[in-house]
């Protein structure tokens, strides 16, 4: 199972960006999806999260700006952002809790993305 993270990039303040990550491989399904972003010198910090039945939460500092969403049929999670503010710089990792089947048993794994970089200039 592989996560490919896309759609990172150079925008200005107040610009948008639409972030993607699909998951391959012999996944049976996918529970909850989510978005993690990174900044130099600081912790991964969780952005937001869309279970398997469409709830949403998302960290208070992209709240209003932010909209996560998913498609079930192509197992890909985006990331809608909006307003961008220079202290959204980070790279952007999606990450999933997959359930793959292992002879027939079902089985919960948490996968990464390799990451996008999204930098947002003043």
């Amino acid at each position: 199972v592989q996560l490919q993270a896309s759609g990172g990039g150079l925008v200005q303040a107040g610009g948008s960006l639409r972030l993607s990550c699909a998951a391959s491989g012999s996944i049976f399904s996918i529970n909850a999806m989510h978005w993690y972003r990174q900044s130099p010198g600081k912790e991964r910090e969780l952005v937001a999260t869309i279970t398997s039945g469409g709830s949403r939460n998302y960290a208070d500092s992209v709240k209003g700006r932010f909209t996560i969403s998913r498609d079930n049929a192509k197992n890909t999670v985006f990331l809608q952002m909006n307003s961008l503010k220079p202290e959204d710089t980070a790279v952007y990792y999606c990450n999933a809790d997959i359930i793959i089947l292992r002879v027939g048993v079902p089985y919960v794994n948490n996968y990464w993305g390799q990451g996008t970089q999204v930098t947002v200039s003043s």
